[in-house]
């Protein structure tokens, strides 16, 4: 972010809890929230005109819902997309799976802690994915049958295979495993689980870690169970 504070537009139409997370998020030394929308439509509009760093987003909103929003906003050719930032409850989890597919760049549950989610915004500006922990490996799992699926078509031959240190650690993000984690469990420093994990996007042509985990089951790497 280069010193700059992280830029935030809030998109939920419950006015209490957009009020709440802008108040929050805008109290933060390093934040500074933009702008709010309180339906779909307006939250597109909003985040095109002012270009955050971030977009907290509700899944259902008037209008437009925050799956919508998301697809329209990951535009391939855009060098600089706006990040995602998706966040749900237990009785929603099918729509998980389809937020990233949209392009989110992660999600949270609806209930977490407000630190998980000031947390969460500054992960994902810093250009990372953001699986919650309590439902990653739960959602993955449940879910992996429909990724498969949901696309048919064959994985695309990439020109660099990954090395066998790169693919165990591909394995390893699919189980929703952390970068520290990954490191605790292969017995290497964190910063080595990084350089495997830019390498592994990279070749694959990956836009990030949430990317890599659906890759990850839709090519049959992992399987449910």
């Amino acid at each position: 972010m280069n010193g700059s504070p992280i830029r935030v537009v809030v998109c939920e139409d419950d006015e209490l809890v957009r009020a709440g997370y802008a108040a929050v998020l805008d109290a933060q030394p390093d934040m500074v929230v933009v702008g709010q929308a309180g339906d779909g439509a307006e939250a597109l509009s909003v985040i095109r005109d002012l270009r955050p760093d971030v977009a907290v987003m509700d899944i259902h909103m008037p209008r437009l819902s925050g799956i919508e929003v998301t697809a329209r906003l990951a535009e391939p050719t855009d060098p600089h997309p706006v990040r995602v930032l998706v966040v749900t409850t237990f009785h929603l989890d099918e729509y998980v799976y389809d937020a990233l597919r949209a392009g989110a760049s992660g999600f949270l549950l609806k209930d977490a802690p407000l630190h998980e989610l000031i947390a969460g915004v500054r992960t994902v500006a810093r250009g990372e994915a953001l699986l919650a922990p309590a439902v990653t490996r739960r959602l993955i799992g449940e879910y992996a049958l429909r990724i498969r699926p949901a696309d048919p078509t064959p994985p695309a031959v990439h020109p660099e295979p990954l090395t066998e240190r790169e693919h165990e650690v591909l394995l390893l993000m699919a189980e929703g495993l952390s970068n520290g984690e990954i490191a605790e469990r292969m017995t290497i420093a964190h910063e080595t689980v990084k350089t495997h994990v830019s390498r592994i996007l990279a070749k694959l042509r990956l836009r990030d870690r949430v990317q890599a985990v659906v890759f990850a089951y839709r090519s049959g790497l992992v399987r449910q169970g």
